[in-house]
């Protein structure tokens, strides 16, 4: 059942220990086969060491109920669920505590775009929530997240995919992209750029950057005329 997507998705997780974004079992990736309406996550707790395919579980997107693996789903499902429902063109996710993003999550303040390298991937600010509330999270913790990150998209009039990615106050980041790879290569950028705006601001707290510029490094990657790259 989904063997594809379960390599897929395994192979992501590893990626995040490659790139140096997770240590321990500080993160989870997710995907999803829209067809089927069944998400491919980390289990939860299980070091990435030897971990496989077959670790990967199954989960019913409506429901969150388990449809197939030997262990329990990360216990971050119900966040990735949330953003799956409300985002049909969201195909992967990650969740990490990269130490610069997660700076920024503990400030409550958003990463500000400062510079191209931000431009080329996030079209604006990487926006921080706000903090959940003693009822949110005492309710239903891991779905109040997901509900506080479509909150603060929807207020922040943001297309999921023009900025994928965000920072939960107090907590960390979360990214997605058109699959769990692009979900991972979001998170590995927005840790970077984090990084960048920290050292940055040590030296010029005032720095910025114009929006034509920001514009001219989007758009020439994912514009309607876009030309970076190669034609395929």
């Amino acid at each position: 059942m989904l063997e594809r997507l379960k390599e897929e998705v395994c192979a992501a997780n590893l990626e995040l220990v490659a790139r140096g974004v997770v240590i321990y079992t500080w993160g989870n990736v997710s995907g999803i086969d829209r067809e089927k309406g069944l998400v491919v996550i980390k289990p939860s707790g299980v070091d990435y060491a030897g971990m496989c395919p077959d670790d990967m579980v199954i989960v019913d997107l409506v429901t969150g109920e388990t449809v197939d693996g030997k262990w329990k789903p990360s216990s971050d499902t119900k966040t990735h669920l949330e953003l799956y429902r409300q985002f049909s063109d969201i195909g992967g996710i990650t969740h990490t505590h990269s130490v610069n993003a997660v700076a920024y999550a503990q400030a409550g303040v958003d990463i500000p775009a400062l510079g191209t390298t931000h431009a080329d991937y996030f079209y604006g600010v990487i926006p921080c929530t706000r903090e959940l509330t003693k009822d949110e999270v005492e309710e239903d913790y891991e779905l109040n997240t997901g509900k506080v990150i479509v909150e603060t998209i929807k207020q922040r009039g943001i297309k999921p995919l023009a900025v994928p990615g965000i920072v939960v106050k107090n907590h960390g980041p979360f990214s997605w992209g058109k699959d769990a790879n692009a979900s991972v290569y979001h998170a590995v950028v927005m840790e970077k750029v984090a990084e960048m705006d920290i050292k940055t601001l040590l030296i010029n707290p005032n720095a910025s950057m114009q929006q034509y510029i920001l514009d001219k490094h989007y758009m020439r990657k994912h514009g309607p005329n876009a030309y970076y790259g190669q034609n395929e």
